[in-house]
């Protein structure tokens, strides 16, 4: 049996202040988050809640999840080039392990980024125009014989919320091979 290792305050702190436990710990956080959000949290809010409170809660709720991404996949990147400074010597081969990893980190990075700067203000705002526009008809976005009004934002909705999904997914794949990665070789790798 290995030696048991007593644990004092001055090992605590290390455990605290350790790089590579930061690490881990901004890993779990980001990739728990982002399968709770993706495939647990809005699954539930969307069979609970009327339409359009799902959707006021989705615009609320999105903004936080894409800054909590980017800063820890942003946090996370640094790390590992930090841990790993030959990966920028080999940027251009992805089949590298470890620069793989920048590359799946970058995707959650980017990714989210896209969604928060971009690609989620843009769904907001049509689905508010939307519900402005059911107000205004008197009618729900689905309804028969709504006007070619609500059909155009109809699409621009669908696509847009496409395009977040898709990015959003992304990053979830990124993060699940990363973990996997890192499971199996640690944070410092090989």
């Amino acid at each position: 049996m290995a030696k048991a290792e007593i644990l004092t305050l001055q090992s605590i702190w290390t455990l605290a202040t350790s790089p590579h436990g930061l690490y881990l710990v901004g890993y779990s956080w980001l990739f728990g988050m982002s399968l709770w959000i993706s495939f647990f949290g809005g699954v539930i809010a969307f069979k609970t809640l009327p339409r359009q409170q799902f959707g006021n809660l989705q615009h609320k709720t999105f903004p936080i999840y894409f800054v909590l991404s980017v800063v820890l996949s942003s946090s996370l990147l640094f790390l590992w080039t930090q841990s790993h400074p030959d990966v920028l010597d080999h940027l251009t081969e992805p089949r590298n392990a470890d620069v793989a990893q920048v590359y799946a980190l970058a995707t959650v990075l980017f990714g989210q980024g896209f969604n928060y700067f971009v690609i989620g203000p843009l769904t907001s705002k049509t689905m508010f125009q939307r519900h402005r526009l059911e107000k205004e008809e008197g009618k729900t976005y689905n309804e028969p014989g709504v006007s070619a009004e609500m059909k155009a934002l109809n699409r621009r909705f669908g696509t847009l919320h496409g395009i977040s999904s898709l990015a959003n997914l992304a990053a979830v794949i990124a993060l699940g091979f990363h973990g996997l990665w890192i499971g199996n070789a640690g944070v410092k790798g090989n």
